[in-house]
């Protein structure tokens, strides 16, 4: 069933299509404030709560990445960079992932809003949240990857696991999701599910057989496609995979990246979908009724990057939008047609139904070794991370001066609801790294959530 009028949380701070990769980089901060300008156009910003996120600060970051890291994050400039070139290339792969103006600046925004609309899941406040600044899904632990630098997915999911047993991680960016996938690789309590190209393309993982270790072992969920997949056979095997995950492992939250480069016309995917058919993993995910966040990701063909965040925030707002683009601040990116359509093309389809069937067939095998809902230890929530960007002037909507005593209030019901879960969820055990998720102690926390590093 699709519910409408869900409470609605967007998070964009304007200051983020400002910062600049570099002239030649196809990585364009700016498509994100174009996307903005098409939803206020429209008049969807009226129909949801906008909000400035808070800023991450170092002690957010260090969550799950490490200290000399998020150090030198603060500290690099172009000019640095030039003068330590080996110091640079221990962190910042030089072509992916430049030292520009205001790196670390750009990163507190995109990771500031993925832990804030976490917490504002996890407080009952909303139950669809959008961060299209998030999803920079290719951030290692101690390095950037992919032009990402710091992975807001895993400080969001680690803020939801503080009162959800269970996340699911979607991914239907063109790339392999593998900065996620790593992080959570060895844990029961996160479901990693990466759709995208597979075969000598970037990161060259998330092959079918990679399925997670340890007590994660089943809990990552891999769907390597071919070149010019369209919006029939994609819908087949999405709806397919995801209705058997929801089903198997029953999560307390969805968090989507919603990478626009598996669009067609991109200038790095090959895939060939649709704005719509992209749309319609969104919508589909929309109708289980889980609390819902969804993230950016990459996206390269920007006019038709914003094109398709701006329809998908009508999508989850469930509130039409016309065809016809009203007037806005890039209307001229638009032309000659200017609709809100990104079409498909005549692309040959190397995805054929015996093979995408097979990769069905093996998943849903893979799951069967999942234990129905597993369950975790039953414990008091612990109060919210300490953090300096709760106290900044600009987040009057996230004010979190007043969290400590709510979740307080919120302790009770909800450990009521997890022991119902508990008596209900199979037998498993929680793991090291889901406990630490949920303790008290926020150092203790970052260090085993994150799960084993598997970086070069």
């Amino acid at each position: 069933m699709v519910l409408r009028n869900r409470r609605v949380a967007y998070y964009y701070d304007e200051d983020v299509g400002s910062y600049n990769y570099g002239y030649d980089h196809c990585m364009k901060p700016f498509r994100i404030r174009m996307a903005h300008s098409i939803i206020t156009s429209y008049g969807l910003d009226k129909k949801m709560s906008v909000i400035r996120p808070p800023r991450a600060t170092v002690q957010d970051m260090t969550r799950f990445h490490t200290d000399d890291y998020i150090t030198y994050l603060q500290r690099v400039s172009p000019e640095l960079a030039e003068k330590m070139p080996t110091y640079n290339e221990r962190f910042l792969p030089p072509l992916d992932c430049p030292p520009f103006d205001g790196v670390y600046e750009f990163c507190s925004i995109s990771a500031g809003g993925s832990i804030a609309g976490a917490r504002r899941i996890n407080h009952g406040e909303s139950d669809v949240v959008i961060n299209w600044a998030g999803g920079l899904h290719h951030a290692k632990k101690g390095e950037a990857s992919g032009f990402c630098y710091v992975n807001d997915i895993v400080l969001g999911i680690l803020e939801l696991l503080r009162y959800h047993q269970r996340v699911v991680y979607l991914d239907i960016d063109v790339h392999h999701g593998d900065g996620v996938e790593e992080a959570f690789y060895t844990t029961d309590r996160v479901m990693s599910v990466s759709f995208h190209q597979f075969g000598n393309f970037f990161p060259g993982t998330g092959d079918i057989k990679d399925v997670g270790v340890e007590r994660g072992k089943y809990y990552a969920v891999n769907v390597p496609l071919r070149e010019g997949i369209d919006d029939d056979t994609y819908a087949f095997v999405f709806q397919r995979v995801m209705r058997n995950v929801m089903e198997s492992f029953r999560p307390g939250a969805v968090f989507m990246q919603c990478g626009t480069d598996s669009l067609s016309g991109d200038r790095l995917g090959c895939f060939n979908l649709s704005m719509k058919g992209h749309a319609a993993c969104v919508e589909f995910m929309k109708s289980f009724g889980v609390p819902l966040f969804c993230v950016g990701g990459g996206g390269y063909t920007i006019r038709n990057v914003a094109r398709t965040w701006a329809y998908e925030t009508s999508v989850l707002l469930g509130e039409p939008v016309e065809p016809s683009l009203p007037y806005n601040d890039y209307y001229d990116f638009y032309g000659p047609e200017y609709l809100l359509d990104v079409p498909a093309s005549n692309m040959t389809n190397m995805n054929t139904r015996e093979q995408l069937e097979q990769i069905c067939s093996d998943i849903y095998e893979h799951l069967r070794h999942v234990p129905h809902a597993p369950s975790v230890e039953m414990h008091d929530v612990p109060r919210d991370w300490p953090s300096d960007s709760e106290n900044d002037d600009g987040s009057d909507n996230e004010a979190q001066a007043n969290v400590a005593s709510k979740a307080k209030r919120q302790a009770s019901g909800v450990r009521r609801r997890r022991a119902a879960n508990s008596r209900n969820a199979g037998g498993a055990a929680a793991t090291a790294a889901a406990d630490a998720a949920a303790a008290a102690d926020a150092d203790a926390a970052a260090n085993n959530s994150s799960g084993s590093n598997f970086s070069d």
